[in-house]
């Protein structure tokens, strides 16, 4: 087989297993995220700020990426972090789908052995993992958002 359905191999041969994992993860995320941009971008493109930047006379790709992107990005950068525990519950779902040895499977295994311990370890790992990306997503603020300082 090309790209196998389940199983999984270590080193350089491991790439062949990721490939279906990844793709199904992949569309399974792109559809809402994708309205998501769309719908802030188009948004951002119909404020005033934007109509004066090109009644200033700049051109099209610098309104859209020095002023559109910029502004664009604070809500985007938001949504990343709210989408990430939800990316570790897919990653339960299709570990577990295509018999992927990682944490997704580890907790379903737990779960079903009633190992309340590591139930609560992963609760635990989870919630670190998305304080980390609250702090993350406010210095990343600083760097998108000029009138955002570190204090």
């Amino acid at each position: 087989h090309l790209v196998p359905i389940s199983g999984y191999d270590t080193g350089l041969n491991a790439f062949k297993f990721i490939i279906l994992p990844v793709l199904v993860g992949l569309i399974g995320g792109i559809g809402a995220s994708t309205r998501w941009y769309r719908t802030i971008f188009l948004e951002e493109m119909n404020k005033d700020y934007v109509r004066t930047a090109r009644a200033k006379g700049l051109s099209e790709s610098r309104v859209l990426y020095r002023h559109v992107l910029t502004n664009g990005l604070i809500p985007i950068l938001t949504g990343v972090v709210v989408i990430l525990p939800s990316l570790f519950i897919g990653s339960l779902i299709v570990e577990s789908f295509f018999a992927i040895p990682g944490l997704g499977s580890y907790t379903i295994d737990a779960i079903s052995r009633q190992d309340f311990a590591i139930v609560r370890s992963m609760v635990f790992l989870g919630s670190v993992l998305y304080i980390i990306g609250l702090i993350l997503t406010d210095i990343s603020y600083t760097f998108v958002d000029p009138r955002v300082r570190l204090n």
